[in-house]
């Protein structure tokens, strides 16, 4: 009897193996889940940042606030007519400045002056 009781043992763990530990084991289902996991994750991270770079390239296609916005702080670009104003900390260096400064505006008239006489 004790023989039948181990022989019954062995076969009930070797059955047992390859739900464990074979090619379609549990562990190697959970193992499995956990980078298809993993990797769903990764996929939406890499979507997000698709999503936003597809954005942006729109808006350079089509608008020119973002083409500007890119030329004032990227490049230290500035429109004409317009003062640059730079406030600094003690320890700041200021920004070099890509536009070239407009020439000053010509003198005025002095009032009873005419043209020609000085």
């Amino acid at each position: 009897m004790r023989i039948i009781t181990l022989a019954l043992a062995a076969l009930l763990l070797l059955i047992q193996y390859p739900l464990w530990l074979g090619k379609g084991g549990w562990l190697t289902v959970a193992d499995l889940e956990a980078q298809v996991a993993a990797s769903r994750a990764k996929t939406e991270q890499l979507k997000a940042r698709n999503a936003k770079l597809e954005s942006e390239v729109r808006d350079l296609k089509d608008g020119l606030g973002a083409v500007e916005e890119r030329a004032r702080y990227d490049l230290g670009m500035i429109k004409s007519n317009e003062i640059f104003v730079q406030v600094l900390r003690k320890d700041e260096k200021p920004a070099v400045m890509m536009t070239v400064p407009p020439p000053p505006p010509p003198p005025k008239p002095k009032k009873g002056a005419r043209k020609g006489e000085d």
